[in-house]
This record gives C-alpha cells, structure tokens and sequence, in this order.
C-alpha cells in the first residue's frame, strides 16, 4: 500500500504547496535560489500532455466532471470546465484513512477563488454518490487499484456501473492507466502497479459502455512493461493508455 499512496500523496502535494502563491506567502522569506520548487501538475509538466488529454475527454465550458482519486489533474480540469462548469473531486475514504492529510489538501485547492468550481468528496469506494448526470468521469494512473487491497479491494463491476448510473446519456467514461504485458491480466496491479488494457475494457463494456475510442498521446513503446512505474528508470515515461468510454443515447 504504502508504495502506491506515496505517489498519490506526492501528487497531491501540487494542491497544497505545489500551488506555490498561498503557500510561499505564508513562509519565511528565502532567497530566489533557496525557494522550494512547486510540484508538476498537469499545468505545469508537459509531459502529462493536458491539451490533450482534455481534448480527448471532450471537456468543454460548462461541463460537470468526476475526478476519481482526485490529484494531478484538478487544476486543468477545473480550468477546462470553467467557472460555470463543475469538478467533483472524489477521494476514496480507503485511500484518506491511510493519509488524511489529502482531504486537506484538495479543499485548500477548492477554497482557491480560481478553483473555486471544485468540489470535495471522501465516499467509500463502492458507495462513490457520484452526482447524476455527469458529462464525464475520469480516473488517472488509478483504475488498477481498484483491484488492489488497500482498496478493499472494491467491487469494480459495481464501480462501472455506478459510473455508468451517473453518467448522462452520452458522456464519457475515460481510463488513463500504466500498460501491463498483453495477457496479464490483473497479475501486476498490486505489484508493479500496471494493468493490461484489455481487462479494463472487458471490465467497463460488461457495464454497459461503448467503447469509444483511445489515443497513443502518452504511449511510449520504449517501456517493455516489466518495471515498476516507481522505478527511476521508467517513472513519468511508463507507456500509458488512454481509453474513452461513452454511455449510449
């Protein structure tokens, strides 16, 4: 467990800290040499690719989307919906009871007047009350661990279809996870934390999906899907894929 929440905890440092304006406005003054480094966000490290990304979820002004396991991607999200959209930022009461610390964390974003269309929640996993008629949900480098202990482990065709309820008709369901070796299965999510493709999609389309698509933005076939995505040798240039699912009209 603590291998995955590190990383989470890491990333959501950007939404305390990391947004560096509050946080370094409050601590003592440092010369510009000394002044610590805001943490990567999807806003800030190219490497996450959040034009497209969001490009391919299909966000516009004014949409509603979930954000599950909530963390490097609140801040462009929120920006993409806009002030008349809305970000339902879900942290699992699985994931908060290991480190609390996060739910503090999201809010301080949230009560941020420019991300002020965030909106915090910490629901058991299985019980995610997922607010109706979403435009899209997104779950980023997490879906695996759905499957995974600290998790439960949950119920993950209950989780699709609980997605799959709050979603309008129409919207989209979109995966962003780290590339097992074809045929693996769920053998490596709590290992090294990836998990093969096709069991997402079998997972999602028995939930009544369409599958609808998927981009190679962060596809890197370099990585031959052995190493740990925490392995300095591969970490931030795992081969990622990027799935889109759509709730049928």
């Amino acid at each position: 467990m603590n291998r995955l929440i590190a990383p989470i905890v890491a990333g959501l440092l950007l939404s305390g800290a990391g947004f560096g304006s509050v946080a370094l406005a409050q601590a003592p003054a440092q010369t510009p040499a000394a002044a610590p480094k805001p943490p990567a966000d999807a806003m800030t490290d190219p490497a996450m690719k959040r034009a497209e990304v969001i490009a391919f979820i299909g966000l516009k002004p004014g949409d509603r989307v979930a954000d599950i396991i909530a963390g490097r991607f609140v801040r462009a999200l929120s920006v993409a919906v806009g002030p008349t959209g809305k970000v339902y930022a879900v942290m699992p009461a699985e994931v908060v009871k290991a480190h609390p610390e996060v739910t503090g964390m999201l809010k301080t974003v949230a009560a941020m007047p420019a991300y002020g269309n965030v909106v915090v929640s910490t629901p058991p996993i299985d019980a995610p009350a997922l607010p109706a008629r979403l435009d899209a949900v997104f779950i980023r480098q997490n879906y695996h661990d759905l499957h995974d202990k600290f998790m439960g482990p949950a119920d993950v065709a209950a989780f699709n279809r609980n997605v799959y309820a709050a979603l309008k008709p129409g919207g989209v369901y979109v995966v962003l996870d780290h590339v097992a070796a074809p045929g693996s299965g769920l053998r490596d999510t709590d290992t090294i934390h990836r998990i093969d493709p096709a069991t997402v999609k079998a997972e999602v389309t028995a939930a009544g999906f369409k599958f609808d698509g998927e981009s190679k933005v962060l596809a890197n076939p370099a990585d031959d899907h052995s190493k740990m995505v925490f392995d300095p040798a591969i970490r931030g240039k795992t081969d990622q894929f990027l799935y889109r699912f759509r709730k049928p009209k």
